[in-house]
C-alpha cells in the first residue's frame, strides 16, 4: 500500500433534492399536519396523505405530457393543494412556477409566457382573476381547476380545463421520483417588477435543499417539529420565505390561510389553531396590530416567534408586539434573488435587553452561506466598520447569479449580487439598510435615509403607515416628502408631526412637505409602492403641506 496515499470517500453522493425533502416528510414525520383555513371549517391533512397527494398529481401531470423541465404554474392561495403542487413538480423532474396573483393582467401573462408554462394549477376562487389573462397565455395548454368554482370563464380561452380532484383519481399514491441533477431547475419565481418586466429566478435542487436546512437552524428561521407555523408570506413570493420546504424537512405543523389574509380572519384562525409561529410583511403585522386594539379580548398568545421582512420592520411595532403581547419579531432581510434568506437580526449574546435592540432594529446578521460586502459608487469594496456606506452585494449557494433569458449585467458583479440596498456592514456581520438604491434621497449633496425617517415617524402614537420619497426642490435639489396615514379616531397637524420628528432625527432630515393620504399605495407583495407616490406628487394629485 502506498504511504500517504488519499483515502477513498466512503461518503454516500445522494442527490440534494426536493423529492429527498418529500420522502423525509413522509416518512419520518407523516403524522405532521398541514391545516388549510376554510370559510366554515378548516381542513386536515398530514404529511403522509400530503406525500400521496403529490404522488397521484406526478402521475396526473404525467398524463398531460409533463416531463423534464417542462414547467407548471400555479395560480394559487396557500394551502395543501398548493402544498402538493410544491412537492410533485420538482420531484418528479418538472420545474414548478409560482404565479403571482397580484400582479397585473399583462405581467401575469407575460411572465406565463416567458416561462413557458404548459400547465396552470388555480384555485376556484381565483378563476375570474386567471380568465381575464388565460387567452394571452399562449404556451399554457391545460388549465387544473382546484375546487368546485363555475369554470365557464375560462373556456372562451380554448384550454383543456380539467378538475384537480379528477386529475389525481386515477394516480397511485406512490411514484417512481427520479435521481434528478441536484443542479437542475426545481423552481422559478419572477420579481415583482416595480420597474420594467419582471425577471425570471430559477432554483436548483441543490440551492432549495441547502435554503431548507439554513432555514431549520437556530441562528436563522429555527423551525422544528414542535412549532406549528401559521404561513402567510404568499408561496408565490419567493417560495413563501422557503418555509414550506423547510417545514417539510424538520416536521414542523403548517397552518395555510388560504385566502383569508385580512387581520379578523387572520385572528380568528391563531385562536383556533394555536400556532407558535408565522412569517409576513410587516403590513399584515401593522393590520392585526391596529384589529387587536380596537377589539380587546382576542388572545395570539400561542405564537411566541414571527419573522418579518420583504421591507424594513418597525421598531415601534415589534416593541408593540412584545410589550403587549409578548411575542418577539424577529426581522429577517432577502430577496427573490436570495431565494430569499439572506441575513436575521438575532442579536449577538451577553447584552443587555435595552442593547439588544440597537441590533434587532437592524437588516440582521448574515445567514452562514451566504457573504456579503458593500461598494461604493466605483466599485470598491469598503470595509466592515458598521460606518462605511454602499451598495450591499452578496453571493451564496442560493443566490442567483443570472436571470432566466434575460441578461442583465449591472445586477450582476463578477459572481455577486447588486441587492440595490444601500446600508452598512458591522465587524459581527450585521446589515444596517439605509435605503433602496433607488430611494436613497441626496439633499444638498447630503444622504437622508427614508427607512429610518418612516421608522421613526411610526412610532407616533397616532400614525398607522408613513413613506417617505424625494421630491425635487429648487434650492436643495431635493428634500423629503412625508406621507402619513393616522390610526382610526386619531388627530395630528403636520407642524406637530414636524417638531416631535425633530427630536429625534437631525434638524435637516425633518420634512418641509407632509400630506395626510388614507392608504400607502403597496406593491403586489405588500411593500411600499414608492413610485406611485411620487408620481401622485407630480401629476399635483396630493393635498400637500409646505413649510419654509
Amino acid at each position: 500500500m502506498r504511504q500517504n496515499a488519499p483515502m477513498q470517500s466512503t461518503m454516500q453522493d445522494v442527490p440534494l433534492s426536493i423529492a429527498s425533502i418529500l420522502r423525509h416528510g413522509q416518512q419520518v414525520y407523516g403524522d405532521s399536519t398541514i391545516i388549510s383555513i376554510g370559510d366554515t371549517a378548516n381542513r386536515r391533512a398530514s404529511f403522509a396523505e400530503v406525500a400521496a397527494n403529490a404522488a397521484r398529481l406526478a402521475h396526473g401531470l404525467r398524463s398531460l405530457g409533463i416531463d423534464s423541465d417542462q414547467r407548471v404554474g400555479t395560480f394559487m392561495w396557500n394551502n395543501q393543494e398548493h402544498m402538493e403542487a410544491y412537492l410533485a413538480i420538482p420531484a418528479m423532474g418538472a420545474v414548478l412556477h409560482t404565479l403571482n396573483i397580484r400582479l397585473f393582467p399583462d405581467q401575469v401573462a407575460y411572465i406565463a409566457n416567458h416561462a413557458e408554462d404548459r400547465v396552470v394549477i388555480v384555485d376556484s376562487s381565483l378563476i375570474p382573476v386567471l380568465a381575464k389573462v388565460l387567452p394571452e397565455m399562449s404556451t399554457v395548454q391545460t388549465v387544473v381547476v382546484c375546487g368546485d368554482g363555475d369554470t365557464a370563464p375560462l373556456e372562451p380561452a380554448g384550454k383543456d380545463v380539467m378538475r384537480y380532484a379528477d386529475l389525481l383519481a386515477g394516480g397511485e399514491a406512490s411514484y417512481d421520483w427520479p435521481e434528478v441533477d441536484e443542479r437542475s431547475a426545481a423552481a422559478m419565481c419572477y420579481t415583482s417588477g416595480t420597474t420594467g418586466n419582471p425577471k425570471g429566478v430559477v432554483y436548483s435542487h441543490r440551492s432549495m435543499w441547502l435554503h431548507s436546512q439554513a432555514a431549520c437552524t437556530t441562528n436563522s428561521l429555527a423551525l422544528s417539529s414542535f412549532d406549528t407555523a401559521l404561513v402567510i408570506v404568499p408561496q408565490f413570493h419567493a417560495n413563501a420565505w422557503g418555509l414550506p420546504y423547510a417545514a417539510f424537512m424538520a416536521g414542523c405543523d403548517l397552518v395555510m390561510p388560504d385566502r383569508f389574509l385580512q387581520a379578523e380572519p387572520l385572528v380568528r384562525a391563531i385562536e383556533a389553531e394555536k400556532p407558535t409561529y408565522s412569517a409576513a410583511v410587516p403590513t399584515i403585522w401593522n393590520d392585526i396590530l391596529t384589529y387587536l386594539r380596537a377589539n380587546p379580548g382576542h388572545d395570539i398568545s400561542s405564537i411566541k416567534r414571527i419573522v418579518c421582512g420583504g421591507s424594513a420592520v418597525p421598531r415601534a411595532l415589534m416593541e408593540a408586539f412584545e410589550n403587549e403581547f409578548g411575542i418577539t419579531i424577529v426581522q429577517a432581510w432577502g430577496m427573490t434573488e436570495t431565494s430569499p434568506l439572506g441575513s436575521v437580526a438575532r442579536p449577538p449574546r451577553g447584552l443587555s435587553p435595552e442593547a439588544e435592540w440597537d441590533y434587532r432594529a437592524t437588516a440582521g446578521r448574515l445567514a452562514f452561506g451566504v457573504e456579503g460586502r458593500v461598494v461604493d459608487d466605483g466599485g470598491t469594496v469598503l470595509p466592515r466598520d458598521g460606518k462605511a456606506v454602499g451598495e450591499l452585494e452578496v453571493r451564496g449557494p442560493w443566490v442567483t447569479a443570472s436571470y432566466h433569458k434575460d441578461d442583465d449585467p449591472m445586477k450582476f458583479d463578477d459572481g455577486w449580487l447588486r441587492t440595490g440596498d444601500v446600508g452598512t456592514i458591522d465587524p459581527r456581520g450585521y446589515i444596517t439598510l439605509t435605503d433602496r438604491s433607488k430611494d436613497v434621497i441626496k439633499s444638498g449633496g447630503e444622504w437622508i435615509s427614508s427607512v429610518e425617517l418612516e421608522g421613526t415617524l411610526m412610532a407616533h402614537p397616532a400614525i398607522r403607515e408613513a413613506v417617505v420619497v424625494g421630491v425635487p426642490d429648487e434650492r436643495w435639489d431635493e428634500r423629503p416628502l412625508a406621507a402619513v396615514v393616522l390610526r382610526d379616531g386619531e388627530s395630528v397637524t403636520a407642524e406637530e408631526l414636524r417638531t416631535w420628528l425633530a427630536d429625534r432625527v437631525a434638524k435637516w432630515w425633518v420634512p418641509e412637505r407632509w400630506t395626510f393620504i388614507d392608504e400607502v399605495p403597496k406593491t403586489s407583495v405588500g411593500k411600499f409602492d414608492k413610485k406611485v407616490l411620487r408620481k401622485s406628487y407630480a401629476d399635483g394629485e396630493l393635498d400637500v403641506d409646505s413649510f419654509s
